[in-house]
């Protein structure tokens, strides 16, 4: 769905900010993603909540996070967190601030222990070639490893390529765009999409997509992974 389509919204942590919520469980989403335009010396804030964790990261502008004992870190494009089951996160804009924040209920497994805090930059982390070629770069946010119940992952395409199957799986996503163009099949259509376009997927949605255009196409999704499906 392309952004212009979702209202602005408010939230009471978010007085001066603009809000656009994505998707939430009234769509059929497990999770909620809010797309959040913090204009420059404001501040917001996400309370920690039981059971719930929280990923953001930066797609514009700087500023600072305060974690939940007061430490500041520098923001700017690119950089993320995940932080744990009712931990809260604190934004100030040093200039505006354009940020994407998921949040998920926590899915804990026996003998698995919690996460600690986790922070990088997107544009630090290293790229694999995926499907036996270097023009198509997956980039992994978040280990691979069983105490995160959620996966945050960067695609990047050359135009001409795209996923070579039509895949279809147990996880949702959650997908944005942020750069370039491309064709998305979901279901038995194809879709045109482009920067700044979202997409949720439900579970054995059949997907694939095809990059297009004079630039890299590239989008950041998450899918739910390493747990158990609850019956």
């Amino acid at each position: 769905m392309p952004l212009e389509g979702y209202p602005v919204s408010r939230l009471p942590g978010w007085p001066l900010a603009e809000v656009r919520v994505l998707a939430s469980p009234a769509l059929g989403a497990r999770f909620v993603q809010y797309l959040i335009d913090l204009p420059g010396g404001g501040e917001g804030a996400m309370a920690g909540v039981d059971g719930i964790e929280t990923f953001f990261i930066v797609l514009e502008g700087s500023g600072e996070h305060i974690d939940p004992r007061g430490e500041a870190r520098r923001l700017e494009p690119m950089s993320f967190g995940l932080t744990p089951p009712a931990a809260g996160n604190r934004f100030r804009a040093t200039e505006p601030l354009r940020l994407l924040i998921h949040q998920k209920r926590y899915q804990p497994s026996a003998g698995v222990e919690m996460f600690r805090p986790l922070y990088g930059r997107a544009d630090r982390v290293a790229g694999s070639a995926w499907a036996d070629t270097d023009r198509i770069q997956l980039q992994t946010l978040i280990p691979d490893e069983l105490q995160y119940d959620m996966a945050m992952n960067i695609f990047t395409f050359t135009p001409g390529f795209g996923l070579p199957i039509i895949e279809t799986h147990v996880m949702e996503h959650g997908l944005l765009f942020l750069q370039g163009k491309g064709v998305y099949r979901l279901g038995e259509e194809w879709i045109e999409v482009e920067k700044d376009d979202f997409i949720w997927m439900g579970p054995y949605c059949p997907q694939s997509f095809y990059a297009t255009g004079g630039g890299p196409a590239k989008y950041i999704y998450y899918k739910d992974v390493n747990r158990e499906i609850m019956l």
